[in-house]
């Protein structure tokens, strides 16, 4: 599971790079992690989800978002915060999910994931992947209303090279496409699913030796 990423740009180079106003975003570069605040761009409205305007599509924006929700009433540990999406057929996600306004992007410049074997002082190996080319990627994630609002990011079984180092799941990384974003953003959930589902043909590298072990503490 997904419990670190890198967003080494600024407010103003990830808004940017994905089309979305900055407003007052504080973000000058660093690691995220669940529990703490990152940026994620939403094109829903301002303070709460609902239908938009007719006719009136709105432009994405980059806010600050709690990465983590409150779990269910029936969770065990009800404050220990959901961080990831494993399964969007959930009751607890699909509400959210079939909303697009809940959908938001969810920008990096790498991620970490545990892999399979211990290092020689017998912990767990962490890699750090990217994609070959997208030197900022967007990772789809989704948001819950709740009193301090957060997101949580999808995930899918691991491919590529993430599973040859052993690990079990990654983000779902969406395609770097202008389309790909907008229907993440703005389309129906049957749409929006088949990103999701849709075989990993994502080329990753593993960057644990570009500096990205900084973001380990």
């Amino acid at each position: 599971m997904t419990l670190l990423y890198r967003l080494d740009a600024s407010a103003a180079a990830v808004s940017a790079r994905f089309g979305a106003r900055a407003g007052d975003d504080p973000w000058a570069g660093g690691y995220a992690a669940p529990g703490k605040f990152a940026p994620v761009i939403t094109a829903g409205r301002e303070f709460i989800a609902g239908p938009r305007p007719a006719g009136k599509p709105l432009q994405p924006r980059m806010v600050p978002r709690l990465w983590g929700v409150l779990p269910p009433p029936s969770a065990d540990d009800p404050a220990r915060l959901v961080a990831s999406v494993r399964n969007p057929d959930s009751p607890f996600w699909i509400g959210n999910l079939r909303n697009s306004e809940f959908r938001c992007l969810v920008p990096a410049t790498a991620f970490m994931e545990w892999g399979s074997g211990t290092d020689y002082e017998g912990r767990r190996l962490r890699h750090w992947f990217a994609p070959d080319d997208q030197p900022m990627f967007a990772m789809a994630g989704v948001w819950k209303d709740n009193e301090v609002p957060g997101f949580a990011l999808l995930t899918r079984g691991a491919a590529g090279v993430p599973k040859e180092l052993g690990c079990k799941a990654m983000p779902v990384v969406l395609p770097d496409s202008e389309e790909a974003r907008q229907i993440w953003l703005h389309g129906g959930w049957d749409s929006a699913r088949r990103l999701v589902d849709a075989p990993a043909q994502l080329s990753l590298r593993n960057v644990s030796d570009e500096g990205h072990k900084a973001g380990q503490t």
